[in-house]
């Protein structure tokens, strides 16, 4: 009697593995883009301190993104950079309330890119002591 495998037994082996290695990888891929999102979700939590500082200041909030770190000067870059993977901006402001927006960089920003942008929105209404989250793609 013969001790050993048969090719068909290697072959269903190699191919089992293959398909779980494809599967980890998928799962690997979705899960570092995920946390490249921790990047944007920094950033809007330093925009909204801005734009807490601003009103306690003046009174309400800034539609203008230097005000609050965004641009030349500032923290979070206003378009894509090597040194991010995400721009920011300034959405809307209106009296107390904001929408700070970052979107993930298709091309221009910190390698390596994402195929399609995504976005990560913060709405912080200070009047009504709430902040809404919201993401497009897996952030």
């Amino acid at each position: 009697m013969k001790k050993g495998f048969t090719l068909l037994e290697l072959i269903v082996v190699i191919v089992i593995l293959g398909i779980l290695a494809t599967l980890a990888t998928t799962q690997y891929t979705k899960m570092v883009e995920k946390s490249r999102g921790a990047e944007a979700r920094i950033m809007i939590g330093a925009i909204r301190t801005y734009q807490a500082a601003l009103r306690l200041q003046n009174g309400s909030v800034s539609s203008t993104g230097t005000d609050v770190g965004i641009g030349a000067g500032g923290d979070a870059p206003a378009l894509c950079t090597t040194s991010h993977y995400f721009s920011y901006s300034i959405a809307g402001a209106s009296g107390n309330t904001f929408t700070a927006l970052a979107t993930r960089c298709t091309s221009g920003g910190k390698s390596p890119n994402a195929a399609a942008a995504g976005t990560i929105t913060l709405i912080t209404d200070f009047d009504a002591g709430a902040d809404t989250w919201s993401s497009t793609s897996s952030y």
